[in-house]
């Protein structure tokens, strides 16, 4: 219980911390340009409505047109979602809690935090309650 977390400030950890910081910071920056691509294609889908009196009841298209801008929301809050989890995760890694799993306090494996950098909890924890995961 003493030991010191994985991904600290001294010694051999702070290399694995920097590892950890250029993959959330690379992880971000890919965030925020899919945020901007949903964003433009979002005002695209809204300029292209506005220009066309469409009556989305009647209209064969319309129902289309309601469908991707509903698709292109969706997709929009689930990347401004990752985005606040990627920031969650850079502030436990400056705390030094960052591979930590909130579920039991053990390790997260670094595996898990390559493929997950924003994972908050071990494999067995997410499999025991997927809404972790």
């Amino acid at each position: 219980m003493g030991e010191a977390p994985p991904y600290g400030h001294d010694g051999p950890a702070s290399s694995a911390s920097s590892t950890a910081r250029a993959r959330l910071a690379a992880d971000r920056a890919d965030t925020l340009a899919r945020a901007a691509a949903l964003s433009r294609d979002f005002d695209g889908i809204v300029a292209a409505n506005a220009l066309v009196a469409v009556d989305d009841e009647h209209d064969p298209e319309g129902g289309t047109t309601a469908f991707e801008r509903a698709h292109v929301a969706a997709l929009m809050a689930q990347t401004r979602e990752h985005l606040e989890e990627l920031d969650r995760a850079l502030e436990r890694l400056e705390r030094g809690q960052y591979g930590r799993c909130d579920g039991c306090g053990g390790t997260i494996p670094p595996e898990r935090l390559e493929i997950r950098p924003a994972a908050t909890t071990c494999v067995h924890c997410a499999e025991a309650d997927p809404r972790r995961a």
